[in-house]
């Protein structure tokens, strides 16, 4: 057994039976992942990490939960989650079927019709392993553009001084995004938007017919532009995709130049979690829109 009898218990006595075997699984760089079978042949997928911040897995759980609420995309049913577990459904893994990403295009698309009435989300959650402030101020609502500028550049910037990466040259960049943040983004506004929040190649598996299933979400509302920057930030999907989502939900004239300034939130969080090897990259980013 690679984890505790603690976790061990909880798990058996939610199901009413033993666990007959575990298989590490690979993948994923913060939690240790598991495919438990029990005795009556059932298998669960458990992820572990039993040094993460208390409520790591309870906000991946409500944020699976929300986006199961737009009945677009595959996402694993959750089970029961504790400070240093969370239980999901076990997707096996296939092929992808003919026309894989035109459908995942789709569906992304029909994901983002889901709206809410303000952006963030009604508790804070995590990106990665940073932290992910989502809570909009109660006397003032914050629109997109300084919701975005506050809880998501600033903050990372912030953290960027705190860790030592924020040189002369990463604060002239970030002053100048700061200045020209409202011309950056402006006339761009539309409804708060159910985003997954951190989706690239390594956060989606192709499930057993086939198609997508959305896994390890950062979920809030924002705009959408930010989910689709993301999913470039490593080499972007297939180019169906792209255009089965903008025949589905066309795009606003003007994305592909704010598309930069929201892949630079994840360029500096990596900064932050992995190290200088991302500095270059978020000093590019600001340096675009010199």
């Amino acid at each position: 057994m690679s984890f505790s009898d603690k976790i061990k218990k909880k798990i058996e006595d939610f199901r009413g039976t033993g666990i007959r075997e575990t298989k590490p699984l690979s993948g994923g760089c913060i939690s240790n992942a598991y495919k438990i079978t029990l005795t009556d042949g059932f298998s669960y997928l458990l992820k572990i990490n039993e040094h993460s911040p208390d409520d790591m897995f309870k906000t991946e759980a409500h944020g699976l939960l929300e986006l199961q609420k737009a009945e677009a995309i595959k996402i694993p049913e959750v089970f029961l989650h504790d400070k240093d577990f969370i239980l999901l459904e076990f997707i096996s893994s296939a092929p992808k079927k003919k026309k894989f990403f035109e459908e995942f295009g789709r569906k992304f698309a029909k994901l983002h019709k889901y709206t809410a009435e303000e952006y963030g989300f009604y508790e804070d959650n995590y990106i990665g392993s940073t932290p992910q402030y989502n809570l909009n101020n109660e006397s003032n609502k914050m629109n997109w553009i300084s919701f975005y500028f506050y809880n998501r550049l600033l903050y990372q910037f912030k953290l960027a001084e705190k860790n030592g990466y924020a040189d002369n040259a990463l604060g002239d960049g970030f002053k100048n995004i700061e200045n020209k943040i409202e011309s950056i983004l402006g006339g761009s506004e539309e409804r708060p938007t159910l985003l997954h929040g951190d989706l690239w190649s390594g956060n989606y598996m192709v499930n057993e017919s086939g198609d997508a299933c959305l896994i390890d979400p950062a979920v809030y509302y924002g705009h959408r532009e930010a989910d689709l920057a993301m999913t470039k930030l490593f080499g972007g999907f297939s180019p169906p995709f792209y255009k089965a989502y903008n025949e589905a939900f066309p795009l606003r004239e003007g994305w592909d130049y704010r598309e930069n300034i929201y892949m630079l939130y994840h360029v500096m969080n990596h900064l932050n979690i992995f190290g200088r090897g991302y500095y270059a990259h978020a000093l590019q980013i600001m340096k675009y829109y010199l």
